[in-house]
């Protein structure tokens, strides 16, 4: 374990946080780290190669790489030496946990979060976990098994995967997003009528970006002119997409935006009128705390279907528009999104749904569950001295 140097604990004691590498799972450990340390706990997350890359976004010296792997049942011969790197990654977590004495163990899902969630079973440390989708993933219901996680933290309402008995220990939270988020959450939505500008987003993951390249220059293509003159794109792209995304644009006279990534999402988020979208967790949450309306294309063959039930949970509250990929045609879209720009009483509703689907608090509510899971440990802690 490339572990950091021991550093002044703080007044609370020390919190792990477990997480894989991608976004969708550090995004809500990054936000719980910040409430965590404005409330006087110690932070530290343990993740594997890829969640270095994020260390900028925590504490200098908090994050610590840990040996794991995702394990594939669908190629057996991988097995052996998948198993012997995670027994590797459980055995650095218990001298670690040797070392530094957590009081609570906080997992967001990810094989590497597994061997963090085993140790601390095996070192007696309360556990939990955070389910960012409306699907639990599969490390998340190891944890919830024999990861002995005492609390099951969710972020949408119904929740699939967890069996009966785990159901028993779900606490429905919300999935905790990123400062910038709350901070755009403050501008207020406004539809605009027939005479002014129409601010559509359009954004993906790598995939999502391949298809929405592809898709969404024929669907615009396809819109009336009463649609496109006063149509204004902002749209990720992959780099190699860019050139001929712009070049369509340009052809029908729309103006456009095209960047492969945007710093300040949650303000473009803000500044849009509609967004289209997959449906990942940490998008839909934004979308739900920001309040914008949007259509969302889940990615489709996803495992478990995540993407898709998180959609539904959305689309249930008015929030938005579940449309998924093979069932799309150009004429089909551009249809959709004419009728949904010439009626402001329509994309109004959808952002107030959107709206309350969200959960800016999300952090807080998050931290109060560690914290809760903690405070035996501190109690027993401070009676032995």
């Amino acid at each position: 374990m490339n572990a950091a140097p021991q550093m002044g604990r703080s007044g609370m004691g020390t919190v792990v946080l477990a997480s894989g590498g991608t976004g969708g799972h550090l995004f809500p450990a990054q936000a719980l780290a910040r409430e965590l340390e404005a409330r006087d706990w110690d932070v530290r997350l343990f993740t594997d190669t890829r969640g270095l890359a994020w260390r900028d976004r925590f504490r200098q010296g908090s994050v610590s790489e840990i040996s794991s792997s995702t394990l594939t049942p669908g190629k057996p011969w991988k097995l052996p030496s998948q198993m012997l790197r995670l027994v590797r990654g459980y055995r650095q977590c218990l001298a670690e946990f040797a070392r530094i004495k957590p009081r609570a163990v906080v997992g967001f899902g990810g094989y590497p979060s597994l061997p963090v969630m085993m140790a601390a079973r095996r070192a007696g440390i309360p556990a939990m976990v955070h389910e960012q989708n409306a699907v639990a993933g599969r490390a998340n219901r190891l944890a919830a098994s024999i990861g002995g996680a005492q609390i099951i933290a969710t972020s949408f309402e119904p929740v699939y995967g967890f069996s009966p008995a785990q159901m028993s220990r779900v606490k429905l939270v919300g999935n905790p997003v990123r400062e910038a988020v709350i901070e755009a959450a403050g501008i207020a939505y406004e539809a605009p009528d027939a005479a002014h500008m129409f601010n559509l987003l359009v954004f993906g993951g790598s995939q999502g970006a391949q298809y929405f390249s592809q898709v969404m220059p024929q669907v615009v293509a396809e819109l009336p002119h009463a649609v496109t003159k006063r149509l204004r794109i902002v749209q990720q792209c992959r780099p190699e997409d860019i050139d001929a995304v712009r070049a369509a644009y340009d052809a029908v006279g729309v103006k456009a935006t095209c960047e492969s990534f945007f710093n300040d999402m949650p303000k473009r988020i803000a500044a849009s009128h509609l967004v289209i979208c997959r449906a990942g967790a940490s998008t839909v949450a934004e979308l739900g705390v920001i309040g914008r309306p949007a259509i969302y294309v889940p990615l489709p063959h996803a495992l478990d279907n995540d993407q898709l039930r998180n959609a539904e949970s959305m689309t249930k509250m008015g929030g938005g528009w579940a449309m998924e990929q093979k069932d799309i045609t150009p004429d089909g879209l551009a249809a959709f999104i004419t009728r949904l720009r010439f009626d402001p009483v329509e994309l109004t509703r959808a952002a107030q749904g959107a709206r309350s689907h969200g959960r800016p608090a999300a952090a807080q509510a998050l931290a109060d569950l560690a914290a809760q899971l903690a405070r035996p440990a501190l109690a027993e802690d401070s009676s032995t001295t």
